[in-house]
């Protein structure tokens, strides 16, 4: 090879990742010939995680079939999903691979570009060069990321959009996708309207209905997503959307539909074929919900986004169909491979739920036992559907003390959610018990309305202090409501707009936010408790 270097080679670090040792060496000579001198290579997923852990590549060139383990959209995809890679990484697919199922399954993951083997130096060399120079421009904006100072890096990506349009696309996204993250549900919107407004661009109109979502107008969601699928059928972040607003609106067979569609569109998805089991499962089209369940588990081999919901879920399908033998092997399974807290006691209600179905009355006790104690040690840190069926079993195998103590959790932690509400009521009709649990439900709820509306009340009164104490202590008792969590971070920001920036205060806001995050985005107020937050520690 003749040598022609470049300084877009120069300085920087490459990962070459293939199976064969013939292409790696062959990539590397070649990226040797433009002018690189730090390169790395890994022949499988393994080997390219343990690289990507140590070092800050400038550019990855990642093989899409690897044998066995990880294939490269799954090493790429755990890079993303554990910030191995930032925005200023290139990530090359270099694959024999053509077919649509491959192409859109890997797309889903944004890599920066795709050679199609045979590789030659020209190609090679001009494609890595393309895509390096647009990510230089993004140093600056993945570093502000980095240190989560998100209003910094939207601020980047406007200077850098106002110095050239090159990149113009890419940053946009860029831009959106942070505020859509910080909850500036606002500002997105006239971002988003602002693009349409020159053309009808999918990931914008998809972004504007995501927005729309976000702020309780789901109808508006609805119409946006349907606008997009008309004009573009196959783009699938459109789908996966359009099934969350009508499960949201409790329309469980369009979303089934839904996902029907785009997983025949992308079958290689695992969240995809996860969801559309559930949703199945939830309506009771047990036979499709256990193949998209079987399929979700066996794409989830090597995926670092896998969970136990397909596990657990295909447990209980075996269980209805009279086969507890493969509940009871799926079950042991995954106490070894997701050996965390909710999944063991998910495992648990299951199994439970198992011997109970299969008549072994014993054995359903037994579970029943150990799930009381569990719930009486950590019921505030465990996920609120999980403990609804655990009340199920709880009451089936005469445990209503514990019941009504569960119950009395997750109402109070949860008293806004009128599905669940209507899922524990329906419980205890299943149970023969309906006027006690709606008591047990009214009885709940009403003592939570009454603590919030103390809070609310105190803040109004101008008690700022008071009132901020009393929710503390309201949060401390029920750490999941997001009410509450809402009401003292407002209460907290109102105080300090009144008597200034308190960085107790300050970090107390910030952490009910992300608790309120993690439980589900919550409409306009989280916006305006975070943009009034920003305000603040900006005047200071």
């Amino acid at each position: 090879m003749i040598s022609n270097t470049n300084s877009m080679f120069v300085g920087k670090h490459f990962l070459i990742i293939d199976d064969f040792q013939g292409m790696r060496g062959m990539l590397r000579e070649m990226l040797k010939s433009f002018g690189a001198k730090d390169i790395d290579m890994a022949s499988n997923g393994k080997e390219a995680i343990a690289s990507l852990e140590q070092t800050k590549y400038s550019a990855v060139l990642c093989d899409y079939n690897l044998g066995i383990g990880k294939n490269g959209q799954q090493i790429l995809e755990e890079a993303k999903y554990r910030d191995l890679i930032g925005l200023s990484t290139a990530w090359i697919i270099i694959t024999a691979e053509k077919t649509s199922d491959m192409v859109v399954g890997a797309a889903e993951y944004m890599p920066d570009d795709y050679i199609i083997k045979p590789v030659t130096e020209a190609t090679l060399r001009g494609r890595v060069e393309k895509v390096m120079a647009k990510k230089t421009a993004l140093h600056g904006i993945e570093k502000a990321i980095s240190v989560k100072d998100f209003a910094r890096a939207v601020a980047l990506c406007d200077e850098t959009l106002g110095a050239s349009k090159a990149n113009a696309t890419d940053l946009l996204r860029i831009k959106t996708g942070l505020l859509l993250n910080m909850g500036s549900y606002d500002q997105a919107k006239q971002v988003f309207e602002r693009i349409l407004a020159e053309r009808d661009v999918p990931w914008a109109k998809t972004g504007l209905a995501k927005v729309a979502f976000y702020m309780g107008d789901a109808v508006t969601a609805r119409r946006l997503l349907q606008e997009v699928l008309r004009e573009n059928p196959a783009y699938l972040e459109a789908h996966d959307w359009l099934a969350k607003v009508h499960e949201q609106q409790g329309d469980l067979d369009e979303a089934q539909r839904v996902l029907a569609r785009s997983t025949a569109l992308s079958p290689n998805s695992y969240v995809r074929q996860r969801s559309l089991g559930e949703i199945a499962h939830k309506r009771g089209d047990l036979e499709a919900a256990e193949t998209a369940y079987r399929k979700s588990i066996k794409l989830g081999e090597h995926s670092i986004l896998k969970t136990p919901v397909a596990h657990l879920g295909l447990a209980k399908l075996c269980s209805a169909s009279d086969n507890p033998i493969e509940a009871l092997q799926i079950l042991k399974s995954v106490g070894k491979e997701f050996n965390d807290q909710e999944t063991n006691f998910h495992a648990k209600v299951v199994e439970g739920m198992v011997h109970r179905k299969s008549g072994d009355y014993v054995a359903a006790s037994k579970a029943a036992k150990e799930i009381a104690e569990i719930v009486q040690r950590e019921k505030n840190s465990l996920p609120a559907e999980v403990m609804v069926e655990a009340t199920q079993l709880l009451l089936e195998t005469g445990n209503k003390e514990a019941a009504e103590s569960l119950v009395q959790t997750i109402v109070k932690n949860n008293h806004e959610n009128k599905n669940l509400m209507a899922r524990v009521n329906e419980v205890y009709s299943q149970a023969g018990m309906v006027e006690e649990g709606q008591n047990l439900v009214e009885n709940a709820r009403q003592e939570v309305i009454e603590a919030n509306n103390r809070g609310v009340t105190l803040a109004k009164e101008g008690k700022l202090g008071e009132a901020i104490e009393w929710l503390r202590n309201a949060k401390s008792m029920l750490p999941n409501n997001k009410r509450i969590l809402i009401n003292l971070a407002n209460v907290s920001v109102l105080s300090m707009q009144k008597n200034g920036k308190n960085d107790t205060l300050v970090q107390e806001v910030r952490e009910c936010m992300e608790k309120v995050a993690k439980l589900g985005a919550d409409e306009k107020w989280c916006t305006q408790i975070q943009n009034a937050l920003d305000a603040i520690q900006k005047s200071n």
